[in-house]
């Protein structure tokens, strides 16, 4: 898999309220990169996450997966590609409270009308270390059980790229450290390509490639 962003801008607003929050950005992602994406709050880094995995549209620019320009896709169209070949861990958990944490992993595939792998569901809860919560609901989980389960769940599907946004924000330093830990693991125990946004340093500096975004613009400070 390869994804070409060429070019990308959002602008917001006109005149006087003309607001770029991203300045031509190009990037490109091959298989099984991970990346990190790090910069301070309003610099752009969440814009540029939903412009690549397709949750929002440029001002300007193309973004390609394997040749195909997603933004050319209709809005069924588009919400299946990303069901089925992106994988979203968001700060926020996103676990819906009257179902189980399997329930909640297993329901990308369910909105495909598709039955759920059980040994991969179980070499992906064992990795997470979560198989014996699997019966629990999210309000019986500690924040760091949670957000595993919602990793389980961008996973579960196996898409070709997962996209992380801030994973860690809700979570203290011990439980954020095990969840980066166990997503560089599924990186290379999956061989899944990895795009992380963070504001942290430590956890940019565990990615293959490293990336600042400063008031809209992209630069790599580190590479393969």
């Amino acid at each position: 898999m390869n994804i070409k962003a060429k070019e990308l801008s959002k602008i917001y607003g006109r005149g006087e309220n003309r607001v770029v929050a991203l300045d031509k950005v190009s990037l490109e992602i091959a298989s099984n990169d991970f990346i990190s994406i790090m910069g301070p709050s309003g610099s752009g880094k969440s814009t540029l996450l939903h412009l690549l995995s397709g949750l929002d549209q440029p001002t300007s620019g193309s973004l390609t997966y394997d040749g195909k320009d997603i933004y050319g896709l209709n809005d069924k169209e588009l919400s299946a590609f990303r069901r089925q070949r992106i994988g979203f861990i968001f700060q926020q958990f996103n676990l819906l409270p009257v179902l189980t944490a399997k329930e909640n992993i297993v329901m990308p595939l369910l909105l495909d009308r598709k039955q759920p792998d059980e040994a991969y569901l179980k070499e992906l809860t064992d990795l997470l270390g979560i198989r014996e919560r699997l019966t629990h609901l999210p309000h019986e989980l500690s924040g760091g059980q949670q957000q595993r389960v919602a990793i389980a769940r961008a996973l579960v599907a196996r898409p070709d790229i997962v996209f992380a946004d801030e994973p860690t924000g809700n979570l203290d330093s011990k439980s954020g450290g095990e969840v980066m830990e166990m997503l560089q693991n599924i990186w290379k125990k999956l061989g899944k390509t990895l795009v992380v946004i963070t504001h942290d340093s430590s956890i940019a500096k565990m990615a293959d490639r490293q990336f600042v975004i400063v008031d809209g613009i992209l630069s790599e400070v580190t590479a393969k």
